[in-house]
């Protein structure tokens, strides 16, 4: 049928992204615009990095964690959170610092999943922070 008009190809809006295995968001690149829809993740190192069973307790670590502590405010009017390395701690060990230091980069990863699926919340000096953006120290409490 020669006089069929070919259909305007639908462009993407550019929004961010939340990387599936990182939790940190992403932006479009002109490298990617042909596959926009379909990019999940922020970097070749986190497409081959599949989140497995420690992924899964470190995460589970830290709901337990969040958990027994409680949502309530503690008596001095501070909402209790935690911090990565009391997950990486509980999942890893404490008999050498070896044994949980490894898992803090991981921790912090989960604990971002954790934010994207709106389960938890990321805080510095008491203010909600950004996951993908946060440097230095992070506590993290139920939302």
């Amino acid at each position: 049928m020669p006089d069929r008009k070919r259909r305007p190809e639908r462009t993407t809006p550019r929004k961010e992204k939340i990387c599936q295995t990182c939790g940190r968001t992403f932006e479009w690149r002109k490298q990617w615009a042909k596959d926009w829809d379909i990019i999940k993740y922020c970097s070749d190192e986190c497409r081959g990095h599949k989140p497995g069973a420690d992924d899964a307790a470190l995460e589970g670590a830290i709901l337990s964690l969040l958990a027994e502590r409680g949502a309530s405010r503690s008596q001095t009017g501070n909402v209790k959170t935690i911090c990565p390395s009391e997950v990486a701690k509980a999942v890893g060990g404490t008999e050498t610092r070896r044994d949980w230091e490894g898992l803090m980069e991981p921790a912090r990863a989960a604990a971002r999943r954790l934010v994207a699926a709106g389960k938890i919340v990321i805080t510095q000096h008491g203010r909600i922070v950004d996951p993908s953006t946060a440097k230095g120290p992070i506590r993290l409490r139920l939302r």
